[in-house]
C-alpha cells in the first residue's frame, strides 16, 4: 500500500464532524430529522454525524453514482434507492454527501428530494470542491472545501478501495494506472 499524502486529519475530521452536530442540533431543536446518507461515501460521515445528534432521527440510504471506476465523474448520475420508501411529506430532511464538485449530483438529488415535498430540504458534504462546480449547488453545511485532487479515505474510495482511511488523502496519481 502506498504513502499517501494525507491532506485532512482523523482529528481535524472529528472536530469538524461535532461543530457540524452542534449546527444541526440547533437548527433543528424540537423537530425529528430525516437524514438521507448516500452510499458508499456518505457512511462514514453519516455515521460519526448522527453519533453527535442528540435530536430524533431516522436514517434512510440511497446509492448514487457518477464516476465507476475513474478519476473523473461521468456527467450522468446512476441512482438507486436503498431504503427511502418512507413518505418524506411535511419532515425535515438532511441529504448526506461525501463530496460535491461538479454539483451534478447534489443538484440532481436535491431536484428528485423536493419531489417528495419536504418541509425543509438541506445538505451536509464532507467535502466541496468549488473549482469543479459545473452547477451552482451550495450545500448549507460543509466540512472541508479542498483543492481539486482526487481524495480518498474516510469514506472516498479509488475503485471501492481505501474507504477505510481515518483520515483524507491525496490519491497519488501513479495509483490511476495500476490494474487490479
Amino acid at each position: 500500500m502506498p504513502e499517501h499524502k494525507v491532506l485532512i486529519s482523523e482529528e481535524h475530521i472529528q472536530e469538524r464532524v461535532r461543530d457540524i452536530a452542534r449546527e444541526i442540533n440547533e437548527q433543528y431543536a424540537g423537530c425529528t430529522l430525516d437524514i438521507i446518507c448516500v452510499l458508499k461515501g456518505a457512511l462514514l460521515l453519516t455515521t460519526d454525524l448522527i453519533r453527535n445528534l442528540t435530536i430524533p432521527v431516522r436514517v434512510h440510504f440511497l446509492h448514487v453514482s457518477s464516476y465507476g471506476g475513474e478519476t473523473e465523474s461521468a456527467g450522468t448520475v446512476s441512482l438507486r434507492f436503498s431504503s427511502v420508501s418512507e413518505d418524506l411529506t411535511g419532515r425535515d430532511v438532511l441529504l448526506i454527501e461525501d463530496i460535491v464538485d461538479t454539483g451534478i449530483t447534489m443538484d440532481y438529488l436535491l431536484k428528485q428530494l423536493r419531489e417528495e415535498n419536504p418541509r425543509s430540504l438541506r445538505s451536509c458534504v464532507l467535502l466541496d470542491k468549488p473549482s469543479r462546480r459545473k452547477i451552482n449547488v451550495i450545500p448549507e453545511y460543509v466540512g472541508f472545501e479542498i483543492p481539486d485532487h482526487f481524495v480518498i479515505g474516510y469514506g472516498l474510495d479509488y475503485r471501492e478501495l481505501s474507504r477505510n482511511l481515518r483520515y483524507i488523502a491525496i490519491l497519488d496519481p501513479s495509483e490511476y494506472q495500476k490494474k487490479d
